[in-house]
C-alpha cells in the first residue's frame, strides 16, 4: 500500500497585506532608515545552547557577569600595569 501524504494549507492567504496598507501613498520611504540608531544603542550577544540552558531570565545573565566582574576585579594578574613583579629597577 502506497503512504499518502497530507499537504499543508498554503501560507500565501496569512501574507497578504491588508488593502489599507497602500505603499504608493509612502513616497519617501527609506529601507533601514534607523537601522544605525537601533546598532548603536544595542548590544546582544549569542549565547551557546547549553550555556543559555543554564540561564532562566536575560537578568540572570547579567547578574551572573557582574559577580565574575566583581570576583576578577578583586584579583592581581602578573604582567598588568599595576604589578612590579619582573621589573628591573633601573639606576
Amino acid at each position: 500500500m502506497k503512504k499518502q501524504t497530507i499537504k499543508k494549507p498554503q501560507a500565501a492567504a496569512c501574507d497578504e497585506l491588508r488593502p489599507a496598507y497602500d505603499f504608493a501613498k509612502m513616497k519617501d520611504g527609506v529601507r533601514g532608515k534607523y537601522a544605525e540608531r537601533y546598532r548603536a544603542g544595542t548590544n546582544l550577544a549569542l549565547l551557546e545552547a547549553d550555556v543559555a540552558a543554564a540561564f532562566p531570565t536575560d537578568e540572570a545573565v547579567n547578574e551572573a557577569l557582574r559577580t565574575i566582574l566583581k570576583a576578577a576585579a578583586g584579583i592581581s594578574r602578573p604582567g598588568t600595569a599595576n604589578t612590579k613583579r619582573g621589573r628591573v629597577a633601573k639606576g
